[in-house]
């Protein structure tokens, strides 16, 4: 068991190594001129090109330091979360690497990461199977899908993780949102008695508050795919391992309603050729309407803070903790 002064420290650790590691790959991404090509259809964002992209090596460096640390008892499912996240971050490189070198906003093509991808989930879904179990726990009621866990997660890898990729869209809103649903389900996890889980999700919530530092407006670096597909990664792994898939759409609300906008944009405008929205995804469509992005960023931290508490305080309501 942990006690609370511990998973400060974690979070504390994270925070500290990730302003530490931040100053310098803030200082080689620039000279080495690593920047984010920014689309020429996004008119707000134009004084944004040329800032460096990549940086979500920020927080998975400091996240993986900071859980090693501290993680102790059965190591191979923390340690699986981990490779896990690190896998997506390489998978994230590649595609911002191709974009840096050949000076596009296209990096992989989207079937070649979606490939990528479901080929990460498949390998976990096979080992959640023999491994973790077959149900999901919602409230403290167990679900069991027998052997359809096995695409029930891919396809919750594949949507989490392009759901985090898509909120990365305005200075601090994928790393401010991520971080505050990471405290949450950092709670009720520790409350389920994962320790480990909760070591690596404050730690992971550290290190975003470290990297708020450069990736609030304005921003200094991006953390590109390299960190939102890490990110992603990590937030439905630890999902998944907790058995608390059905938990982590309440709490990260706006992830959800980031990817379904974006969806319902696509799907209307081949069949209409209108659109609902000024730009998808959600966030664009306020910014297009001449909300400022720190408003945006504000609002959508305070909700997930509200649907955060609500799930705490409902989870801890459900199994007699409250």
């Amino acid at each position: 068991e942990y006690s609370m002064l511990e998973f400060f420290l974690v979070f504390l650790l994270g925070l500290v190594l990730a302003v530490i590691i931040g100053v310098p790959v803030v200082k080689i991404s620039k000279k080495f001129h690593l920047q984010q090509t920014i689309l020429h259809y996004v008119d707000n964002h134009a004084g944004k090109s040329g800032t460096p992209t990549m940086g979500g090596v920020i927080f998975i460096l400091s996240s993986i330091i900071a859980s090693v640390i501290f993680i102790r008892g059965e190591l191979y499912l923390p340690l699986f979360i981990l490779v896990i996240m690190l896998g997506y971050g390489v998978l994230g490189f590649l595609d911002d690497f191709i974009k840096v070198k050949y000076h596009k906003n296209e990096g992989l093509k989207p079937y070649q990461k979606i490939i990528g991808q479901v080929f990460i989930a498949t390998i976990i879904g096979i080992f959640t199977y023999f491994n973790i179990g077959s149900s999901l726990n919602l409230f403290g009621l167990e679900i069991d899908l027998g052997l359809f866990v096995i695409p029930f997660v891919i396809f919750f890898y594949v949507a989490v993780t392009n759901a985090v990729n898509l909120t990365d869209g305005l200075d601090g809103l994928a790393s401010g949102v991520s971080m505050v649903y990471l405290i949450f389900f950092g709670v009720i996890v520790a409350l389920l008695g994962e320790g480990n889980f909760a070591v690596i999700c404050f730690a992971l919530a550290g290190a975003l508050l470290g990297f708020l530092v450069f990736n609030c407006f304005p921003a200094k670096i991006f953390m590109g795919d390299t960190g939102s597909l890490a990110l992603g990664g990590a937030i439905a792994s630890i999902a998944v391992f907790s058995r608390l898939e059905l938990i982590m759409p309440i709490i990260g609300i706006l992830f959800v309603l980031t990817a379904l906008s974006d969806v319902m944009q696509v799907l209307y405008y081949k069949k209409t050729h209108k659109r609902i929205f000024k730009m998808a995804p959600l966030h664009h469509h306020f910014e297009k309407s001449g909300v400022h992005e720190n408003r945006i960023v504000t609002v959508y931290i305070i909700i997930t803070l509200i649907c955060g508490l609500g799930s705490l305080l409902g989870y801890m309501f459900v199994t007699g903790v409250l």
